[in-house]
């Protein structure tokens, strides 16, 4: 539990400054060109999109068939084979979308083919990435890896963009180097698995076919794959994008920028618990995957509700120090409802996880798919049959992702007897609701600035004093000198 708090806290570090980075470069420097910046979103929105139907899966079966495999030392087989099968699907993909073109010329209207010679690189650099960010993840060293995948992506942007607004380049130039900086980043987990697991490549089949393994490879991948759809915000990207033009996904990019903040130690902690997930279901210690369970699942929550607490007391008077603020104001209910939506999400801890890893994770995929189309109808309802704009894209990803929660806490319940549910969740919720609702009662200072400082530092003491009376969250064991001392560790 230790490797997992200690990884977890240097993955949410990490995790927040380049958050911070994205964050104010989102709300100072992109606002500068939403044009081009909606460039960039559309090149790696695409890429994003393609790189599952590229990937299949495999890198989530390098956490599920990574204990077996090193039981025979035949992990670097896993990782290498892995890396093949990405390869041939990109070819096939490759070769595929440009026999296509000919035979549907609509595909060339695509955002995909307009983009190419820069989507595609892309689309193999994530698609290798996020293969190499699995398997190491196996080894319970996640926060190296959170530099490549969350800040790298950052640095790419806000290059990209000086290039092409400050520096008047090329605009193929700087595209060209917003891809450089996805490739350093595929070279940096190369290096880094190299390190940790001495890795090698290991090309030899006999150990998957000899026994069979690869048919139940194949099968997980593919389920796998199948679960990949229920990104909401990916979905609602798409469906912005598409209907309701490129000022409002600069609104949504924007409000989906802050609110990565709350999700941060969510990736962290689901990252380090997989492998101590599979290990609970294997061996069937059901009371001790409890534990773990409500002990990640209030923790994620408690850092949820501290964090958008402290954002819905300063949002309003960040809006008005913002250029173009207004546009973010108007809409501002809706960034209420999605970070509600969040935080239901958070509560629930890795209850997808828990099915995903054990043997009924086909019922995760159908799950998913039943809310992702709930989500995707929802969001069609909202732009064609009502004016609520992004107030209706909010409220469909918060009805899909409380249907989908739901779902998954009952039958982990009536499978595996775990609930990620307590009443210090209860005290955590009533602490927000009163910090936010003093924090807004109290006086305002001159200065809008004063005002952004002040009244989420109050929000934030006041939940910090309530947990130490109300005994909620342990936060003094993260706290201690070893503790931190261990953060700085370069692993």
């Amino acid at each position: 539990m230790e490797v997992i708090a200690r990884q977890s806290v240097k993955y949410s570090i990490i995790g927040y400054a380049g958050s911070l980075i994205g964050t104010l470069s989102l709300l100072f420097l992109f606002s500068r060109n939403f044009e081009f910046y909606g460039k960039l979103r559309n090149i790696l929105t695409q890429a994003e999109f393609v790189v599952p139907f590229i990937v299949l899966g495999v890198s989530f079966s390098n956490v599920k068939f990574f204990s077996q495999t090193q039981k025979e030392k035949k992990e670097h087989s896993l990782l290498s084979l892995s890396l093949i099968s990405v390869l041939i699907t990109f070819s096939v993909f490759f070769v595929g979308l440009h026999f296509a073109s000919r035979e549907f010329p609509y595909i060339k209207n695509l955002k995909l083919w307009e983009y190419k010679f820069f989507t595609l690189p892309l689309i193999l650099i994530l698609s290798l990435s996020s293969v190499f960010n699995k398997f190491t993840s196996n080894y319970k060293r996640i926060a190296v890896a959170n530099i490549f995948d969350n800040t790298f992506p950052k640095i790419a942007n806000i290059l990209a963009f000086s290039l092409f607004y400050f520096m008047c380049m090329p605009e193929s130039f700087s595209l060209s180097c917003f891809v450089l900086v996805f490739l350093l980043g595929l070279s940096g987990y190369i290096f880094y698995t190299r390190k940790l697991s001495s890795f090698r490549p290991d090309l030899s089949t006999h150990y998957f076919f000899g026994k069979g393994l690869w048919k139940e490879f194949l099968q997980y991948s593919f389920f796998a794959f199948l679960g990949t759809f229920g990104n909401y915000f990916t979905i609602n990207n798409a469906v912005v994008g598409q209907f309701l033009g490129n000022e409002k996904l600069g609104i949504f990019s924007t409000y989906l920028g802050l609110l990565s903040l709350i999700s941060i130690p969510q990736l962290g902690v689901y990252t380090v618990s997989a492998p101590l997930i599979t290990r609970y279901l294997e061996d069937k210690e059901y009371l001790s995957l409890n534990v773990l369970y409500k002990t990640t699942s209030l923790s994620l929550f408690f850092l949820g509700v501290l964090m958008f607490s402290c954002m819905i007391a300063g949002i309003p008077y960040l809006f008005t120090l913002m250029k173009n603020g207004q546009m973010l104001h108007h809409h501002q209910f809706a960034f209420y409802i999605w970070g509600l939506a969040i935080l239901v999400d958070l509560s629930t801890g890795f209850n997808s996880n828990i099915i995903s890893l054990s043997e009924y994770y086909k019922f995760n995929i159908l799950a998913m798919i039943a809310s992702s189309i709930m989500n995707i109808v929802l969001d069609l309802y909202f732009v064609y049959h009502t004016n609520y704009g992004l107030k209706g894209i909010a409220a469909a990803t918060a009805v899909s992702l409380v249907f989908y929660n739901t779902i998954k806490v009952v039958f982990n319940y009536k499978k595996f007897g775990v609930f990620p549910f307590s009443i210090k969740m209860f005290w955590t919720l009533l602490l927000g609701i009163l910090a936010v609702g003093i924090g807004f009662l109290i006086p305002e200072a001159p200065k809008p600035f004063l005002n952004l400082v002040y009244k989420p530092f109050f929000v934030l003491v006041f939940i910090l004093l309530g947990n130490y009376f109300l005994k909620i969250l342990p936060i003094q064991d993260f706290l201690n000198i070893k503790f931190l001392k261990s953060i700085m560790k370069f692993r």
